[in-house]
């Protein structure tokens, strides 16, 4: 009789567990989108400070430098406050261990180039070339890459309700991407293409960067697992990128950055990597619990948050096809990602690749 109440005791307690692990896991997932939906704030605000409002205005394609250099910029505050949230957790050592073991590392270092210079980069371009709302709901296509990747990258089953979001999330897609892109047909001169790509590039590699930091962080701890992905990303921009763009560019970087750096674009800079940090802690703490899918289609959410706060701020409303995409795609989102658990259990193939 004993054992049976201890064995009772047991399982109600794993399942308390379970339930909290759960509820964390959506509420870390929904504070990412809150400062997910923030950083647009900064993220606008840099492109009207110099030096970046200087570039913005004597050519088209000093845009791309422009993005380039905030991105990195951004990058290393991101990897600041990290460093702080790392200290402040006691997780050095950890970080040390992890960064060590490179068949853990390699997938951060691999995530961070598909989050860093093809989504970071290709948000601030859109940023840039078209505006943030733009870029805040066109980035919401990433869910679909996630589910395509796992599809064909982990044999993982897509139900017929995962489809059906699919679909949902395209049709919001097309319809933010087609009135603008038609526009640009007429006048092909604008330049703004570029901040389509963008776009495109954002919802593209938070997807794919979304099923690689799932894998990884399966045997690694999330507040190092992020670190050391921005870790790689920073050199990634200090070590290659940019001296790469100098190199070939004729451009004076240094000069450039000095000036960003003496200007009120530092405090944008900052607030930007503070919300972002952040926003990727939540992000990858959501993951182990409640699961990438879920994870993403929470932090989805985001583009509400950040079609709010730009309205507050910036006292313009967007435009209504681009309130039809933000539901569209939000809507496809919580389609995909709300099967019921036992489905979600069975939902890998039983010949899923091993990574490590």
């Amino acid at each position: 009789m004993n054992r049976v109440r201890s064995s009772d005791a047991l399982e109600q307690a794993r399942a308390n567990y379970r339930l909290r692990s759960v509820r964390w896991g959506f509420y870390w997932a929904l504070w990412c989108a809150v400062l997910w939906g923030a950083w647009y704030l900064p993220g606008t605000a840099l492109w009207y400070e110099t030096p970046f409002s200087i570039l913005g205005a004597s050519d088209k394609g000093d845009l791309l430098l422009a993005a380039a250099i905030i991105t990195a910029l951004s990058s290393v505050a991101v990897l600041l406050f990290l460093f702080v949230w790392t200290g402040v957790l006691e997780k050095w050592p950890e970080y040390g261990r992890t960064i060590s073991q490179w068949r853990i590392t390699k997938w951060y270092c691999l995530g961070a180039v598909f989050g860093g210079p093809c989504a970071l980069f290709g948000s601030y371009l859109a940023i840039g070339y078209v505006g943030p709302v733009f870029a805040a709901i066109a980035a919401l296509m990433y869910p679909v890459v996630g589910a395509t990747l796992a599809r064909f990258w982990y044999q993982e089953k897509i139900s017929r309700r995962a489809v059906i979001g699919i679909i949902v999330i395209l049709i919001g897609g097309a319809s933010i991407y087609l009135p603008g892109l038609l526009a640009e047909l007429s006048r092909p001169d604008g330049g703004a293409w570029l901040g389509y790509i963008g776009g495109l590039l954002a919802a593209f590699g938070w997807g794919v960067e979304g099923a690689i930091a799932g894998r990884a962080l399966d045997v690694s701890d999330p507040d190092v697992g992020i670190t050391l992905r921005f870790t790689a990303e920073v050199l990634y921009w200090l070590v290659l990128i940019l001296p790469g763009i100098w190199w070939f560019g004729d451009v004076d970087m240094v000069a450039l950055i000095v000036s960003a750096l003496g200007s009120k674009a530092l405090l944008w800079i900052l607030l930007a990597g503070a919300s972002f940090a952040f926003c990727y802690v939540a992000w990858y703490k959501s993951f182990p619990l409640i699961g990438v899918g879920r994870g993403q289609a929470i932090g989805a959410l985001y583009g509400v948050f950040a079609v709010v706060f730009l309205s507050i701020f910036t006292l313009t409303l967007p435009e209504w096809h681009f309130l039809i995409s933000l539901a569209l795609t939000i809507i496809g989102g919580f389609i995909m990602f709300t099967e019921r658990a036992e489905i979600l259990e069975v939902i890998r193939g039983d010949n899923t690749p091993s990574m490590y």
